[in-house]
């Protein structure tokens, strides 16, 4: 296990970016971007001819902060942050022409145990949004008008009707809003003055829809949609007042479903429209634009180019240039000059090895019922030959709608420079292929879902890449689950597995969900399986590795978030419970601090050290020994836990 050769840092891969999240201010005049305080990413601001190193820090918040965005008016930064991942969120604001202090991050929503949502930030009042609060009901969210500079909170609607979200027109009158009716079915309603409501449009469980603008008019909304004999969701525009749905645009290749519509907020003209197969595609409607961005690509051949940020007037844009082995950059191209400045690079010591980073290939392969699937492969730059390779199988999260993409994945780059092959499969359930494959994904957890994952392995080992003896499969959330589920329902076809945040037993998952989404039980019902029904209660219990714990007979590391209100740390108690009770071997590692996911650098990096450690000794790949890392002291390994299984097992 000692080092044939030097090995990218793990700090490179899991630290902090040194600049991320840049964003420029809608007058032009600052540039908003996170960079680490005391080793947590936090705001900073600097004026736009101002060095990045002598930007100010706006904020020193002690957890990761999720997300933020300028108001129209450049006067104010808004952000939402958390608990050490519980998910509870507030809004914060800060002016970013003032110097940090105590107060100067108040919380605009100081609320203990509530979920707040952010529907609308004003343009013609910028002082005003738009939210929704679930402290009276923790399963909806009433909606608020907050005005930021007094923090004057207003209700306009006591939600009482199931409504789940809410459409502003572009005179920032509410014109529709969506609602989830009892059986689980969505609905688009027309609102008059928050007091008359009219049923608009409506989609069942296996279908979907989602306004994504308005006409120049405001007559039509454009909507989103696979209603109906329609598989890959398409472009429609929407009449509010008949509900005439018209057909704009659909994949040009008949591809993939409907990206995303980029609309001019000046002029209201369609600018383009963006579809995602195997890597991005744009069709530009708008010949300046398409120029301008051809213009661009040119300049940066091989890699892709996205916008990040604009100004309000569009003469400044914050572009981002990268791919599957590039460092992330981004740079300021100025409309009005032609020019292009860059800013910054996301993590500088990656540009330093791209060299070592290995392309990710788009592969395709038949599952057992002949369904093709999609997905990445990462081949190790450093191996000789590419074949009999020890290989990961990384399973993403989910499942209904997520994906795999195209593009540099820290997580996919760190296996590969340790020698592993790395499978990214878009199993069946997975967004973006239709919805005759998304839907494909019901009630099959254990089932077609994990032989599309079992027959990417098959695919692997037949094209000679996969050496058959050492195939592990990692991922989290679902990922996780497939994991275990893998180990249980395969144990033949894995060497080890590493869950991370994965449910062990769809029933306690079902059973404690947060209230806020409530709206989607049903839809939850019908991805897994109902668990009032004796129907639903044999699928649940079939697919839940809980209760085939005693078939896992390779080595599994379990990782879990003790915050995570998604995945709930029983969770994974249970299954150890049921390894620890069968004598079988585990490793349990439990963040204090953390939620669904794993944002602190030192917990990232010490989950990384362990799983590599772990990959090393069981599938014989290369580990980093340990390089003055500082330790976690909230990452917990756990082999002995007095569980008593009788209270957490549901059967």
């Amino acid at each position: 296990m000692g080092n044939k050769r030097e090995l990218i840092d793990r700090e490179i891969f899991f630290g902090n970016p040194e600049i991320a999240a840049g964003n420029i201010s809608p007058d032009g005049q600052r540039i908003a971007f996170m960079k680490t305080y005391e080793g947590i990413m936090n705001l900073y601001v600097k004026n736009v001819d101002q060095p990045f190193d002598e930007a100010k820090v706006l904020t020193k918040s002690k957890s990761p902060i999720m997300g933020y965005l300028w108001t129209k008016d450049s006067k104010y930064i808004l952000f939402v942050n958390d608990k050490n991942g519980d998910e509870n969120f507030n809004i914060f604001s800060v002016d970013p022409s003032e110097e940090w202090s105590e107060k100067s991050n108040p919380n605009l929503t100081p609320l203990d145990d509530v979920n707040v949502q952010i529907y609308k930030v004003s343009r013609v009042n910028p002082d005003k949004i738009w939210i929704g609060i679930n402290d009276r009901d923790k399963a909806w969210h009433d909606l608020y008008e907050l005005q930021i500079s007094t923090r004057k909170l207003t209700m306009l609607f006591q939600n009482d009707q199931r409504i789940t979200g809410w459409e502003f027109d572009w005179d920032e009158k509410i014109r529709l809003a969506y609602r989830t009716d009892e059986n689980g079915h969505s609905e688009i309603l027309t609102v008059d003055n928050l007091s008359d409501f009219k049923l608009l449009y409506t989609t069942n469980l296996q279908e979907s829809a989602q306004i994504t603008g308005w006409d120049e008019t405001n007559t039509n909304a454009f909507i989103v949609s696979n209603k109906g004999e329609t598989d890959l969701s398409t472009l429609y525009s929407l009449d509010i007042s008949t509900g005439v749905v018209k057909e704009l645009e659909s994949d040009p290749e008949n591809e993939v479903d409907f990206g995303n519509l980029i609309i001019h907020q000046k002029t209201r003209e369609i600018i383009g429209t963006i579809y995602v197969g195997d890597k991005v595609r744009r069709y530009w409607k708008n010949q300046q634009w398409k120029d301008m961005f051809s213009k661009l690509e040119g300049k940066f051949s091989n890699k892709e180019v996205s916008i990040i940020s604009h100004t309000e007037d569009y003469k400044k844009l914050l572009i981002s240039v990268g791919g599957d082995r590039y460092a992330s950059e981004v740079w300021m191209y100025d409309w009005e000059k032609d020019t292009l400045l860059h800013q910054y690079t996301v993590r500088p010591e990656l540009k330093a090895v791209e060299d070592r980073l290995s392309p990710m290939n788009p592969i395709s392969y038949d599952s057992s019922d002949g369904l093709r699937i999609t997905g990445y492969l990462t081949l190790p730059v450093s191996a000789q030959k590419k074949e009999n390779l020890p290989c990961v199988i990384l399973v993403h999260g989910g499942p209904k709608g997520p994906r795999d993409y195209w593009g540099y994945n820290g997580e996919v780059q760190f296996l590969a420079d340790r020698g592993y092959a790395v499978l990214q499969p878009n199993f069946r359930a997975s967004g973006g292929y239709g919805k005759r494959f998304l839907n494909a994904g019901d009630k099959q957890w254990g089932r077609l879902m994990q032989d599309d994952i079992t027959w990417g392995v098959k695919y692997l080992i037949d094209q000679g890449i996969a050496d058959p003896e050492k195939i592990a499969i990692m991922g989290g959330s679902y990922g996780g689950y497939a994991t275990l589920a893998g180990l249980a329902f395969t144990p033949d076809v894995y060497a080890c597995g590493v869950d991370i945040v994965g449910p062990s037993n769809l029933f306690t998952l079902l059973d404690s969900i947060p209230p806020y989404w409530e709206a989607g039980r049903k839809w939850l019902y019908e991805m897994t399986g109902d668990p009032s029904t004796e129907e639903g209660q044999e699928l649940l219990k079939n697919a839940s590795p809980l209760f085939s714990a005693s078939k896992i007979i390779k080595p599994l590391m379990i990782v879990q978030g003790a915050n995570d209100p998604r995945v709930k740390q029983a969770e994974s108690e249970q299954i150890v419970a049921a390894l620890k009770e069968n004598g079988q071997s585990y490793s349990y590692l439990l963040a204090e601090d953390e939620g669904h996911g794993f944002r602190k650098p030192l917990n990232r990096r010490a989950l990384h050290a362990e799983i590599e450690k772990f990959f090393a000794t069981h599938l014989g790949g290369e580990y980093q020994e340990e390089v003055n890392e500082e330790v976690s002291e909230t990452l917990k390994l756990l082999t002995q836990l007095d569980i008593d299984q009788s209270e957490m097992i549901v059967n």
